[in-house]
């Protein structure tokens, strides 16, 4: 404990973090469009966010969640590599920690390592289909206390009941 006193100006507020937390962009990114990737720097820079991180899924990940069929994973890291150097203006970073696994890696295990890295709180950008998937795993009670969600676009889907159960940890990205 240091006993150094420090003289301010009358009325001095120390200036307030303005930037904070995580927002997590887990998706495979096949369809992924500039202008949608443009959509979460605006809501990274709209909340104030410290970082956004794109987090894209091997396709032996995707073909376990989901049967769609899924581009090798590094076409889609050389396209978002590309745009980040196009477009970034510095606040968005690449995870390609499930790249370098080159295998099925479960959402828990990756969300383990995101959150153990990144500065939190954390916050995942998901699409509608990647939160219903997410929220049909047995461990998504257990992670809905730790991120919070925020969803591409409205949908009329059925979301899982899970996510309806839990509405008040997530909200719409286009302001819905």
């Amino acid at each position: 404990m240091s006993s150094r006193t420090e003289s301010v100006p009358y009325g001095y507020e120390p200036p307030k973090d303005g930037d904070k937390g995580t927002l997590i962009y887990y998706d495979t990114f096949e369809t992924t469009t500039d202008e949608q990737l443009e959509r979460a720097i605006e809501i990274n820079s709209d909340r104030s966010f410290a970082k956004l991180v794109l987090y894209p899924i091997h396709e032996e990940t995707m073909r376990r969640m989901s049967k769609k069929p899924t581009s090798p994973y590094y076409k889609r890291e050389k396209r978002l590599l590309e745009w980040k150097r196009e477009y970034d203006r510095g606040e968005v970073e690449f995870d390609g920690w499930e790249g370098k696994r080159k295998k099925y890696t479960p959402m828990e295990a990756a969300l383990r390592h995101l959150t153990e890295t990144l500065p939190g709180p954390h916050f995942l950008f998901l699409t509608p289909d990647m939160a219903n998937s997410f929220a049909s795993f047995s461990s998504f009670e257990e992670w809905i206390v730790k991120v919070r969600l925020i969803l591409t676009s409205v949908t009329e889907a059925a979301l899982h009941p899970r996510l309806e159960r839990y509405r008040h940890r997530w909200d719409w990205g286009d302001g819905e």
